[in-house]
């Protein structure tokens, strides 16, 4: 079968492409919907998606987990996450069209009987909501339970659609904690769900901004001619948070910065820069040039100095005082666990040999920002006299994921005067200040993409895989070599990520 369809519902795929993508006949079950993921963004999303009519009238939510919830008492903690983090203005009627399907079905993953009611109230549903048969699992769950719910959907024949139903597993992550868990996920998930159905979610994907990456290197004509090793001398990606744990202590130790960003976010990002245009933007043949990159993508030796590691200790967040990394409630003070991690990564390929990939994420860090900036090269002769471009840095284009997304450019100009000076300047162009539209969450545009059966925003186990191939040997260098370097709070990050670009006369650029 080809990448485009001979018919697709117009409704789904309209003719106008600016015109909004409406799902078909569908529902959702959400394993973890007691979460706080699913508290704050799940549900919200799923609301929003259908107060912009994208969802079908007969849109069904089902609930899975321990307590001993009524539909009643499912529809009251629905609506007060709802009231509480949806983005979009509460609407009684929309409310109450989405409330008539929802349901929620009490047991533990490991129970044949609840599973088997499930089975039973989907096919009720499938009856009377006119859902077709088409139902999205959503497991916000921990990853050793993956098996055990996938495992139960086979069971109780919930894993496998007939004639023109479809059947869809949507997965948060962590993807593994390395290549071989990694693998074993992969597995586990592939033997019940085909890789075709099954969605990974990297919220960073969903990100208009993100998205917009493609927008600014593929229709614009000025900056792809720029946009490799002639030009550029090296690529930093940020992704630094304020926060420190708060609470989630026990979940973070033995995990890591590295393994929570790098790993998923910041390589997704890395290909989303350093791909190759593709000839179209199906599913299929972004996540090819998308592999391309992450097969050519390795990172660079010796890791002593080019990586950095750090825990946060106790410092000033601005004005507040806060404590550090070891006296968070439930981290154990020994721990080797980073709360920062920096790396150097290279490409092997014609558009980007012997530039670096800096990526770096931390938190307690200086403020709440992600980048991308692609820093150039110096002009290779300037016919300027001694001191007139003393306070000139290199051009930088930079992509502000969050928050103030948008793109900023800067560049030197002359200072007004008599005298010939040379200093930066930024051209800064802002989503807020340049668009009317209100910019839709990540989680909305993902499950609307799961529900359309649009992956292309989602990673497939290949580009997971190869992504733990990337950062093993990094995690394996750092649990061999002792204890991450102290970085105050407040501050952005350990002297020795500094100092890995300071080796090769570069430094970190301060958002």
């Amino acid at each position: 079968m080809t990448d485009e369809a001979a018919w697709v519902n117009p409704l789904r795929q309209p003719e106008d492409k600016r015109l909004p993508r409406i799902a078909g006949p569908s529902g959702m079950v959400i394993f973890g919907v007691t979460g706080d993921l699913a508290r704050r963004k799940l549900l919200p999303a799923i609301y929003d998606l259908a107060n912009r009519g994208l969802l079908p009238a007969g849109f069904s939510l089902v609930g899975f987990g321990r307590r001993e919830w009524t539909k009643t008492d499912f529809e009251d903690y629905v609506r007060s996450a709802v009231e509480k983090g949806s983005r979009t203005r509460f609407n009684e009627n929309v409310w109450n069209r989405l409330a008539e399907g929802m349901h929620f079905v009490t047991g533990a993953f490991d129970d044949d009987e609840a599973f088997e009611k499930l089975a039973a109230l989907l096919a009720e549903m499938d009856a009377n909501r006119g859902t077709g048969g088409n139902w999205a699992f959503y497991l916000s769950v921990p990853p050793e339970y993956f098996s055990d719910v996938v495992h139960q959907l086979d069971r109780c024949g919930m894993a496998t659609p007939t004639g023109n139903q479809w059947r869809r597993v949507v997965i948060e992550k962590p993807f593994g904690h390395d290549l071989a868990s990694a693998k074993k996920l992969n597995e586990v998930v592939n033997h019940v769900f085909p890789e075709r159905s099954v969605f990974r979610i990297d919220h960073y994907l969903g990100k208009e901004t993100v998205q917009n990456i493609l927008a600014l290197r593929f229709a614009n004509q000025m900056f792809e001619p720029v946009w490799n090793a002639n030009y550029i001398d090296h690529v930093q990606i940020t992704m630094a948070e304020d926060i420190g744990l708060g609470g989630r202590a026990g979940y973070y130790d033995g995990i890591g910065a590295a393994r929570d960003v790098i790993q998923n976010h910041l390589i997704q990002l890395l290909a989303l820069v350093a791909m190759e245009e593709p000839t179209s933007f199906s599913p299929r043949r972004l996540r090819a040039e998308k592999l391309k990159v992450l097969r050519a993508t390795t990172p660079l030796e010796p890791f002593d100095e080019t990586t950095a590691r750090g825990q946060y200790t106790s410092g000033w967040q601005g004005s507040e005082k806060v404590i550090g990394l070891r006296e968070e409630e439930g981290f154990d003070p020994d721990s080797t666990t980073e709360t920062y991690a920096a790396c150097t990564l290279t490409i092997n390929s014609r558009r980007w040999a012997g530039v670096p990939f800096y990526l770096r994420t931390g938190k307690r860090l200086g403020r709440r920002v992600t980048e991308i900036a692609l820093v150039f090269k110096r002009p290779p002769f300037q016919p300027f006299a001694k001191g007139q471009t003393d306070l000139l840095t290199a051009n930088a284009v930079v992509l502000r994921i969050q928050p103030d997304e948008g793109v900023l450019m800067r560049f030197g100009s002359k200072v007004p005067g008599s005298t010939m000076e040379v200093r930066d300047v930024n051209m800064d162009f802002s989503y807020s200040e340049a668009f009317t539209e209100e910019s839709p969450e990540a989680y909305e545009r993902l499950i609307l993409d799961a529900l359309l059966d649009e992956s292309s925003l989602f990673p497939t186990n290949e580009e997971v895989e190869r992504s733990w191939e990337i950062l093993d040997p990094i995690l394996e260098h750092w649990a061999e070599n002792g204890r991450p370097d102290a970085y105050a709070a407040g501050t952005w990050g350990p002297e020795s990520a500094d100092a890995m670009l300071a080796r090769t006369g570069r430094h970190w650029r301060r958002p």
